[in-house]
């Protein structure tokens, strides 16, 4: 007997005999659906990300970091590259303030690896470009 049609079976039962009759919030409207703007196959993905204490500030912290960190890889101007880096350092910073409020933890280590290549890469631009 499939686990489906247990569980279909244990319902049926606990209607017969009353046992749903008197469940908090019975008769009343189901609450609204807060993905309801997703179309339906996303909304799985939305209640778990949700569920799992993702939001969309995170989601939209992560794609600012990942574009400040292509935009720091491909620019030319070290001025340019070290204010694109102080960018990409306090974006990172905040994400992992929000993560850490959620206590989900981050591996700063590797952000502090990644900012330190990065400082490398700036200084090498740098000092080809003197010579």
């Amino acid at each position: 007997m499939d686990s489906f049609r247990i569980a279909e079976e244990r319902i049926k039962k606990a209607l017969k005999e009353g046992m749903l009759d008197h469940l908090p919030g019975a008769g009343k409207p189901l609450p609204k659906d807060e993905f309801e703007s997703l179309p339906p196959d996303m909304r799985m993905a939305a209640r778990i990300m949700k569920n799992a204490g993702f939001t969309q500030e995170d989601a939209a912290l992560r794609q600012d970091i990942h574009q400040l960190e292509r935009l720091v890889n491909n620019c030319d101007d070290s001025n340019e590259a070290i204010k694109l880096s102080r960018q990409l350092n306090e974006k990172r910073l905040r994400y992992n303030q929000l993560l850490s409020k959620r206590r989900i933890k981050t591996n700063s280590a590797m952000f502090k690896q990644y900012e330190e290549k990065v400082e490398r890469k700036l200084l090498d631009k740098k000092e080809r470009g003197k010579s």
